[in-house]
């Protein structure tokens, strides 16, 4: 593939095998340092003979290869904040009674939750020792008091609570998604558990936030709708946190999610209004070097403004590429430029390369820039209105097929009217933005005249409405698509051989194919047996009891709880679309169950037991029921015990510590999560 030719797409990939071998296994510092330097040695050597041999050594590239592995090893490895001796988790914080006087750094605010606004935070101190670090604060909301700020500087005592792991199968694993941005554990307090230190700015997130706060504060007094000012901010200021559930899940049902983002799409757009705006700086002496340079610090100074998002970032660093490229007038490729900026990304911040929001971006530009071509080959419209939509159409539909596999994968629906709402957007984006920017610039100087604000509210609310009915078109939606790690990868290798087919028409291309088909087909039906093992699941429901029974391709659920609220659950339909089920019989809890040879014995609030000839393997106690546990494990002599989310707490750890005293396995899934038994 002539794309492979290229060094740096080489050296990327290289660079991104390192990166997940240092995240998955664990390998001292010292050594990768040792080895890095062993390489570079060995590549020094090389230069000073081949300068009096002239011959060029085909193992170079390879000890060039080794070295940017080693590179990535080493870069995911000194980033982790976890491997800093001054780090709080060095501390000992094990006590789970024992609190600490903790002295951090509000760094971002979240999106709140139900009952918690939500904050990432820097820790400074703890125990009056100097520390580093970053933690998730939770502080109980009031409507009193006003949420925490970026930079505010606090102190509280508290302890430090674990990350609570996903607690069902096939449920989104909150904690994995935190640790790959270094936060391992988290706080809760209430308003007056927490001290101000400081209000003042410090850093350049604090100082952006602060700028943020000030348009808001100027444009909330043009009486912009709650759901336009929320979207102001997330296209223009590249923060989402306001935008509530129902137009968010809008934009999401109607494939138009990327246009809340802040991603290439918008800082392409900027920089085609900002170059036409420095344009005239070309005319004078070194004024293009001065324009390009002008370009770079606005744009950077958007990207602060906008968090510093993994999107982005990401467009910046690529624009930034082909913005210096043009300034030497050297011809750009733009798979270079891509990597380029992955490369650079990756070596600043190698945990982006778990951000779904840059493996999104990249694959959907990667998709644009090779399948777009083709697409736009297949028809050529002469007017030119017709030819501008067919444009944007093919855009879309080539960025469609670099998403979907991963977009399913991570989302599990597919939203079929995406082209419409596309189509209908993207063009008038550009108005949206420049105008939007105007919006803000003169409001920050008092001089945003009334009907243009009005305006402004009302395309951004027409949008909205748009946006809305293409996601009430439900019959175009599809949801609940069991798609798996492995299902991406074939995805993409007959996607990716479908294109060397059509791009090259070789015998070796259609070898190719058919080799990526047969070994697809294999890894499908692997991955169909796997799923076909039958599983008996005691889900963990808070305040309710939910048994999962898989026997080939049906899944039995038992509960008390009404059929609509199961079928709605979210987590019994995570769990479907994991396993890849449809059908689900439901019915009560019984007493019994047997699975591979075990007996297990359901025990409810009215604490019936009393079997003569029935020896259970596993007893599940529901609904708390007020049993001696000592005389029921004598009398029954189990060998585990399973307590679901229905019980009492008090009611569990005094179970808890029964089962320890007489050595019996005790499964309480609000700790453990749910009891799941493959056969």
């Amino acid at each position: 593939m002539q794309l492979l030719n290229f060094k740096v797409i080489k050296l990327t990939i290289c660079l991104i095998i390192g990166i997940l071998l240092g995240y998955f296994f664990d390998v001292n510092i010292v050594y990768l340092i040792s080895l890095s330097v062993t390489f570079l040695l060995l590549l020094v050597a090389d230069l000073f003979v081949s300068k009096y041999t002239r011959k060029k050594h085909y193992w170079v590239a390879i000890v060039i290869y080794l070295a940017t592995i080693c590179i990535g090893f080493l870069s995911i490895s000194t980033h982790n904040e976890s491997n800093f001796k001054n780090h709080y988790t060095k501390l000992n914080l094990k006590h789970k009674d024992s609190t600490q006087l903790i002295n951090f750094r509000v760094r971002e605010v979240l999106k709140p939750g139900n009952f918690y606004n939500k904050y990432v935070i820097d820790i400074l101190s703890v125990d009056s020792i100097n520390t580093s670090g970053s933690s998730l604060l939770n502080v109980a909301k009031d409507s009193i008091i006003e949420p925490l700020k970026v930079d505010n500087v606090l102190l509280t005592e508290t302890q430090f609570k674990e990350l609570i792991p996903p607690l069902n199968p096939h449920q989104f694993d909150y904690k994995t998604y935190l640790k790959k941005q270094h936060i391992y554990h988290q706080l809760f307090v209430s308003n007056s558990e927490l001290h101000i230190i400081s209000n003042d700015k410090h850093t350049l997130f604090g100082y952006a936030s602060l700028l943020r706060e000030t348009i808001n504060n100027k444009l909330e007094t043009y009486n912009f709708k709650p759901e336009e000012l929320a979207i102001i901010n997330a296209l223009l200021l590249g923060q989402r946190q306001d935008i509530s559930k129902d137009i968010y899940d809008s934009y999401t049902q109607a494939g138009a999610i990327h246009i809340l983002a802040v991603s290439g799409l918008h800082v392409g757009i900027i920089l085609i209004l900002l170059n036409i705006l420095f344009k005239p700086m070309e005319y004078f002496k070194h004024g293009l070097f001065f324009k390009t340079l002008l370009l770079i610090v606005v744009l950077w100074s958007f990207a602060v403004i906008a968090g510093l998002s993994a999107s982005v970032v990401r467009a910046v660093s690529m624009f930034t590429v082909v913005a210096i490229a043009l300034n030497l007038k050297r011809p750009t490729n733009v798979y270079n430029t891509l990597t380029i900026s992955i490369f650079i990304l990756l070596l600043w911040k190698p945990t982006f390369l778990f951000d779904v929001g840059f493996q999104l971006s990249y694959l959907a530009v990667f998709a644009i820039v090779a399948i777009q071509p083709m697409l736009d080959k297949l028809w050529r419209p002469k007017h030119k209105l017709v030819r501008i939509f067919w444009n944007i159409f093919t855009v879309t539909l080539a960025a469609q097929f670099g998403v979907i596999p991963i977009s399913l994968y991570y989302f599990h629906q597919f939203p079929g009217l995406f082209f419409i709402s596309n189509l209908a957007i993207i063009p008038f984006l550009g108005v949206i933005l420049g105008l939007g920017i105007v919006v803000i610039a003169l409001s920050l100087i008092n001089l945003l005249p009334s009907f243009l604000a009005s305006a402004y509210g009302t395309i951004i609310s027409k949008m909205n409405e748009l946006v809305g009915w293409v996601a009430a078109q439900e019959s175009f939606l599809f949801r609940n698509i069991s798609f798996d790690i492995i299902h991406v990868l074939i995805s993409y290798a007959i996607i990716i051989s479908i294109l060397i087919y059509l791009k090259t028409k070789t015998f070796k291309s259609v070898v190719s194919l058919l080799f990526i088909i047969i070994i697809s087909q294999s890894a499908l039906i692997f991955d169909k047996r796997e799923k076909a093992k039958n599983s008996f699941v005691v889900f963990h429901k808070s305040r309710h009891s939910i048994i999962g029974h898989k026997l080939n391709q049906k899944l039995h659920l038992y509960s008390n709880s009404n059929d609509s609220i199961l079928n709605n659950d979210k987590t019994i339909t995570n769990y479907k679309v994991g396993i890849n089920t449809k059908t689900t019989i439901i019915d009560s809890i019984k007493n019994i169950y047997t699975f591979n040879n075990y007996k297990l014995l359901v025990i409810d609030s009215l604490g019936v037991y009393k079997t003569k000839n029935f020896k259970p393997t596993i007893v599940l106690l529901q609904h708390s029921p007020k049993i001696n546990l000592e005389r029921l494990i004598e009398q029954l002599q189990p060998e585990l015990i399973i307590s679901d989310g229905s019980n009492y707490k008090s009611y569990q750890e005094r179970w808890r510590a029964t089962c320890e005293a007489k050595k019996i396995p005790f499964h309480q899934t609000s700790k453990k999560g749910a009891f799941i038994y493959n056969y």
